[in-house]
C-alpha cells in the first residue's frame, strides 16, 4: 500500500467527485492508500476547507480521515526547515520524513528544493503524475 503525505490544496482538489484527480480519495476510502498527517497538518485541513467550503463539510472530511484504519498520524520528532521560502510548508516534509511516506504529493513550487536534498530524501509528486501512477 502505498503511503503518502498531501498538501492541502491537492487534499481541496481530491474531494470533489467530478475532480480529475478524485481517484486519490477513492483510494483512499477504499484503503488502496496510506495518508500520513501531523496534527499542524489535520488543523490546516480543517482551516481551509472550512473556508473553501464549510465548517460542517469540513468536520465530516476530518471525522473521514481519522477514522479510516489507513489513516496513519504521524508525530514529527525532526524539525529539518528545508524551506526557507515558506516556513509553513516545512510541516508536510517533516510528516513525511517521520511518517516514511513514499511521496509528498503537492504542486506547490516552493517543494522543489527537495530535489537537491540527498538524506533525508523526500520525494514530490504534482497530483496530475500521481493520478497518472494510480491510474
Amino acid at each position: 500500500m502505498r503511503r503518502i503525505v498531501i498538501d492541502t490544496n491537492c487534499l481541496i482538489a481530491i474531494l470533489p467527485s467530478k475532480s480529475p484527480y478524485h481517484k486519490v480519495w477513492t483510494d483512499f476510502l477504499e484503503q488502496r492508500l496510506e495518508i500520513c498527517v501531523s496534527n499542524e497538518i489535520l488543523m490546516e485541513y480543517e482551516e481551509i476547507i472550512s473556508e473553501k467550503t464549510s465548517p460542517a463539510f469540513a468536520e465530516a472530511i476530518i471525522k473521514t480521515l481519522i477514522n479510516k484504519p489507513n489513516f496513519i498520524r504521524v508525530y514529527p520528532t525532526w524539525r529539518f526547515g528545508y524551506i526557507v521560502a515558506d516556513p509553513d510548508d516545512n510541516k508536510f516534509v517533516d510528516c513525511a520524513i517521520c511518517g516514511r511516506a513514499e511521496l509528498l504529493v503537492s504542486n506547490d513550487k516552493h517543494f522543489n528544493i527537495l530535489k537537491d536534498i540527498g538524506f533525508p530524501y523526500v520525494r514530490v509528486l504534482r497530483i496530475q503524475d500521481f493520478v497518472q501512477i494510480l491510474n
